[in-house]
């Protein structure tokens, strides 16, 4: 019995294990989701401020537009990188969630076993005893 009670600390375990990977799968998707929608915005930005025909446009005015736009590459090519480092951070907490969930169905396999293993034997332990049954309590008379 104690190696059942050691199985079932292990799946204790394993099912905490399983559930923080997921929680951080969850954290990762959402950075990731944050992510491209800033990246979005960004690009959406950039777009509005491209250079168009204007009459009246000032030389003040177009390099103003012109540092914008070039902040906004800036920021744009950062955010295309963080993208990508959360993307793969999603992959990585992915794969850390599928190792967890295999790992915790493995102890529930073992857990299984053992707890057939030892209803096995204990119908053994039946089957082997001698037969008990019924006694006549007025055999004397």
């Amino acid at each position: 019995m104690a190696d059942a009670d050691r199985l079932a600390r292990i799946h204790r375990v394993r099912e905490v294990q399983a559930r923080l990977a997921q929680a951080d799968e969850v954290r990762a998707r959402d950075k990731a989701a944050s992510e491209a929608d800033l990246h979005d915005r960004i690009a959406g930005l950039a777009a509005a401020v491209a250079p168009q025909p204007v009459p009246l446009a000032t030389a003040a005015s177009l390099g103003a537009a012109a540092v914008f736009r070039e902040r906004l590459q800036a920021s744009a090519a950062n955010a295309a990188v963080r993208v990508q480092t959360a993307e793969l951070q999603l992959e990585r907490s992915r794969l850390a969630t599928r190792a967890a969930l295999r790992d915790r169905t493995a102890t529930e396999k073992l857990l299984e076993r053992a707890r057939a293993e030892e209803a096995a034997k204990e119908a053994r332990k039946h089957e082997d005893a001698p037969p008990g049954g019924r006694r006549n309590r007025h055999e004397p008379c």
